[in-house]
C-alpha cells in the first residue's frame, strides 16, 4: 500500500482522509454533479496534497465505486433501523414501512442513488470489486431474510423468495427512479403510492391468504 503524503497524515488520521474524500465528493455531487468532480479539486477542499487521493483512489472511477459503495452500506443500516422499529408491527405494517424507507432514502439520498445502480457503475463495466461484493451482499441478505420468515410461517409458503425479492427490488427501485426524475412530483401522492405497493407486496405474502 502507499504511503501517507506528509501533508495528509498532517491533517488526517487513521483513515480519515478516505472517509472525508467519500464524504465530499457526496457533497459535490449533490450540489453540483459530477462535472464538477475531480480528485484534484477534491484535494485542494480538503487542504491535502495533489496526490494525496491517490493513496486511496487509482482515479475517478474507483471513487466514484467507493461512493456508490458507501452509499449500499447506508441504505442498509437505514433498512435495518426500519426493521428495528417495525419488529413489533404486523407484517402489513411492516412492509409498508419498508417501502417508505427505499423511497425516502433514494429521495434523499440521490448523490448515493444514482451510483449504487447507475448505468456507469454496471452496464459500464466501471464497478470495482468491491462495490460488486458489497451490493451483492446487501441483495442476498435481504433473499435470505425472507427465507428464514418463511421457514417460521411468517410468509406464505408458495412465494419463491429469490424471485420475490428481486420483484420487490425492481417495483421500488422503478417507483424511486420515476420520483427522482420528475415523473412523480406530489409528495401526498408518492406516499400514498408507497402504501399501496406495500399493501399489494404484503398480499403476495401474506401467510393466512
Amino acid at each position: 500500500m502507499a504511503k501517507q503524503s506528509s501533508s495528509e497524515a498532517k491533517n488526517y488520521h487513521h483513515g480519515a482522509l478516505k472517509q472525508a474524500l467519500l464524504d465530499e465528493t457526496a457533497r459535490i455531487l449533490a450540489e453540483e454533479g459530477e462535472s464538477g468532480l475531480s480528485l484534484r479539486r477534491l484535494a485542494s477542499n480538503l487542504g491535502v496534497s495533489r496526490t494525496a487521493p491517490y493513496n486511496h483512489f487509482d482515479n475517478k472511477d474507483a471513487l466514484l465505486s467507493a461512493v456508490a459503495e458507501e452509499g449500499f452500506r447506508r441504505f442498509e443500516k437505514t433498512m435495518d433501523a426500519t426493521r428495528r422499529k417495525h419488529r413489533n408491527s404486523t407484517g402489513n405494517e411492516m412492509m409498508r414501512a419498508l417501502v417508505q424507507t427505499y423511497v425516502k432514502f433514494a429521495l434523499n439520498n440521490r448523490q448515493y442513488y444514482d451510483l449504487m445502480y447507475g448505468s456507469k457503475s454496471w452496464h459500464e463495466g466501471a464497478k470495482t470489486e468491491s462495490l460488486a461484493i458489497t451490493s451483492r451482499r446487501v441483495l442476498r441478505q435481504d433473499t435470505e431474510r425472507l427465507q428464514r420468515a418463511q421457514e417460521k410461517g411468517l410468509i406464505c409458503a408458495d412465494v419463491d423468495v429469490v424471485y420475490f425479492e428481486r420483484f420487490m427490488w425492481g417495483a421500488l427501485h422503478g417507483i424511486s427512479r420515476l420520483c427522482l426524475d420528475g415523473v412523480y412530483a406530489d409528495h401526498v401522492s408518492i406516499k400514498k403510492l408507497c402504501t399501496s405497493t406495500g399493501d399489494m407486496l404484503w398480499q403476495l405474502m401474506d401467510p393466512a391468504k
